[in-house]
């Protein structure tokens, strides 16, 4: 019997504890501190950074492997904050210990990776949530009401609309920083599948609502580009042609000339929604002006309630929610490599880990998209190229 079923506080472990899963432990503090968790240890293949916000309880032991780890600490819940590639192994070692598993984004890279860790949840009974926090934000749950309530009439589109920067030191941060594989194993860290899959997963989540089931796609077209040397995509445009309900644009760069910090944009025939995701800003209807709609109900947190009363409090994000952005990184896993853009199109900024590479005109470009619901090159944008276009039979993506 685990300690969380004795009605001892549960047991929580975090595996890939340096990078991101700084963050991660910054979560659990607070919990622990309150009692409501024990922190019980820490995995990662590197010396444990510190982090001055979650000190390292005492008790708390450090690991290198996490096949030991689970066999001495026995931890209830798991938080995996490793690369992608390694999550399908390790979350099934976690589910196989009888531990629950809190798995960073992307949960896996290939629908055929999906159905093994769904087999395994189900062999097992336990529970997965899926790191896209984004999906637990009271604003998306507001524009998502609206969906449904009729309020922008019929949705005829949905799009989203991004533009960051990365600098050369981003992409030298760890081996797989801007890889397509490593060691012969998918890695595919671009921009559509790591720091802007919150975007994606948003324009999900809203054509959801729509149809009432996740989206099961009919046909995935994809430009993807590139300003570096690197193996994946840093600017994008993916548009997704469900089976039922409207098409969904993607239109993202990490080679932004201005800052566009992440919009979601509803068109229906009675009117349009903007949000932008990462402040949690809320445009409907009738409103004069974006306005902040607070509040986040953390992951960590909704799968310790989940575990309590798993029939009255679902996942935010379980694993089958997220079926739909697997299938777009499939596509992107079979794609060709993106097209290396150059010459007087690219200006550089800043010097050595610190240089920036900007595309000329690209915002401009990315917001006609998003706001037409075209691709790149079916605008005219003069360096674009045809999309790649995948289609899915019934079979593939069920």
């Amino acid at each position: 019997m685990s300690a969380g079923a004795t009605g001892a506080p549960p047991r929580v472990a975090v595996i890939g504890a340096n990078g991101h899963g700084r963050w991660h432990r910054r979560v659990i503090a607070p919990l622990h501190d309150a009692g409501r968790v024990r922190l019980v240890a820490l995995v990662d293949v590197r010396l444990i950074e510190p982090e001055p916000a979650a000190p390292l309880p005492a008790d708390a032991e450090v690991f290198t492997d996490h096949a030991q780890m689970l066999a001495v600490a026995r931890p209830d819940v798991v938080v995996v904050c490793t690369p992608p590639h390694t999550h399908l192994p390790i979350a099934r070692d976690v589910l196989a210990a009888g531990a629950d598993v809190l798995l960073e984004k992307p949960p896996v890279l290939s629908m055929a990776e999906h159905r093994l860790l769904a087999a395994a949840l189900a062999e097992t009974g336990r529970a997965c949530q899926v790191g896209f926090q984004a999906l637990g934000s009271a604003a998306l749950a507001e524009l998502t009401a609206a969906v449904t309530a009729g309020r922008l009439g019929t949705v005829t589109g949905i799009a989203t609309v991004a533009a960051w920067q990365r600098s050369d030191g981003y992409y030298a941060r760890a081996p797989w920083a801007g890889r397509r594989t490593l060691h012969g194993r998918p890695v595919l860290d671009g921009a559509l599948a790591n720091p802007l899959a919150h975007a994606v997963m948003q324009c999900l989540a809203v054509a959801e609502a729509v149809t009432g089931t996740p989206v099961r796609p009919a046909t995935i077209e994809l430009e993807r580009y590139r300003v570096r040397p690197i193996e994946v995509d840093d600017t994008a445009a993916l548009r997704v042609v469900p089976r039922s309900g409207p098409p969904i644009v993607a239109a993202v760069t990490l080679a932004g000339e201005d800052f566009v910090a992440g919009e979601v944009i509803v068109t229906g025939s009675a009117g349009r929604a903007v949000l932008e995701y990462p402040t949690d800003r809320l445009l409907l209807p009738g409103d004069d002006a974006p306005r902040e709609v607070p509040g986040r109900r953390g992951l960590l947190e909704n799968l310790l309630a989940h575990r309590a009363d798993p029939a009255g409090t679902p996942l935010i994000a379980p694993l089958a929610r997220t079926a739909p952005f697997t299938a777009v990184l499939e596509a992107i896993q079979a794609a060709p490599e993106p097209t290396l853009l150059g010459g007087d199109l690219v200006t550089a900024t800043g010097r050595g880990p610190d240089r920036v590479l900007t595309v000329r005109g690209v915002n401009a470009a990315l917001r006609e998209a998003a706001g037409s619901g075209a691709l790149l090159s079916e605008l005219g944008v003069p360096w674009a190229v045809p999309p790649v276009r995948t289609e899915l039979t019934r079979e593939e993506d069920a």
